[in-house]
Order: C-alpha cells, then structure tokens, then sequence
C-alpha cells in the first residue's frame, strides 16, 4: 500500500507500507492490503505503519481523515509530527491541548452569541 499523509501546503509523508495502525473516534484499527475500502475521522494520537520490510515508523497527527482506496491510503490532517515513539507521546499531547483550547473557545464565542440574541429578542418584545 501507499501511504501518504497530507498538511495544508505539503505532502508530510509518503511511503510505501504493509500495514497502518490508526484511532478513530470509535476506537483504533489497523489496515491492511486487503482490507475493504473506507473512510474514517482520527482522533489526535499517534498513526503507525510498518514498510514491507518491516521497519516501523511513527508520525502524531492532530486528528484529520483517513480514506482507503485500493492500495491507496490518504490521510488529510491541519499538523504532523514524524520521531520515535518516545518523543511523540509529548507532541501529542500539545495537539490535544491546542485542540481542548480551540473548542473551550469555540464555546465560550457561542455563549456571547446565544447571550446577545436573547438580549436583543428580549428588546425587540419590549418595543414591539
């Protein structure tokens, strides 16, 4: 299979592989040649694969899609980060607290929202 993980503005990765190891929001699964063509959201984590000659590799990803098709294996993902096992753990981490922050403030922006359109419904009964 061909591996190949995009970013915004790069191909991150491209490799020939005999199997990847992933996590989706259901729970993490491995892919091989053979298996059916899917697609998938990841979760942020540490996505694995093994060459054909059986090296492992390892690359944290901050989530993104996954889309298998035939012996093609695509990954869309905003960030990457390619090391040894050891050292990942730590970049994901940073990946899910960057996502935690992005979210609590997604939230907090449509409190203010919710927040004024009750106010301004509020004056549009008082006037009308």
């Amino acid at each position: 299979m061909k591996l190949t993980i995009y970013q915004p503005s790069e191909i991150f990765l491209e490799e020939e592989v005999a199997k990847v190891k992933a996590e989706s929001p259901a729970g993490c699964f491995t892919l091989l040649p053979r298996h059916i063509d899917m697609a998938t959201a990841l979760v942020p984590g540490i996505l694995s694969y093994e060459t054909p000659g059986g090296r492992e590799g390892f690359a944290a990803v901050n989530g993104g899609i996954l889309i298998k098709q035939g012996d093609q294996v695509a990954v869309a993902t905003q960030m990457g980060v390619q090391g040894e096992l050891g050292s990942l753990k730590k970049s994901v981490e940073i990946m899910i607290r960057e996502v935690d922050e992005k979210e609590r403030k997604t939230r907090a922006a449509v409190a203010r929202l919710e927040a004024d359109f009750v106010r301004r419904f509020m004056e549009f009964r008082k006037n009308g």
